[in-house]
């Protein structure tokens, strides 16, 4: 991952309800959610929840898909892993950690 990449994504989870958006597909897994379950779920409105859905997007920490009349969401877990991998890159360069630190990579 690329630096701007980082700080967009980034910029996109600094927000309270993107985080728990963000956070409520992850859990979702691969199957994704519509946005009126995340509506119900997050108590969110609407309009906000698109606009959230959107940065979120611009991100690329989220994709869209029709099916049928609906909206899918789903995470992009490849994108969050990285991330994380950008962000651990230099931990404790290259010497074992002292609190051992691990590698968590998440597969759906």
């Amino acid at each position: 991952m690329k630096e701007n990449a980082a700080i967009t994504a980034l910029a996109a989870l600094a927000q309270a309800q993107r985080l728990r958006i963000f956070r409520a597909l992850v859990g979702a897994g691969p199957r994704g959610l519509t946005p009126g379950t995340l509506s119900a779920m997050l108590d969110v409105p609407a309009s906000t929840l698109s606009f959230h859905l959107k940065e979120l997007l611009h991100a690329g920490l989220v994709s869209q898909e029709r099916d049928g009349r609906n909206l899918l969401y789903r995470p992009s877990i490849d994108q969050m892993n990285g991330l994380v991998d950008y962000l651990t890159a230099h931990c404790c360069h290259g010497e074992p950690c002292e609190r051992g630190v691990t590698k968590r990579r998440n597969t759906c």
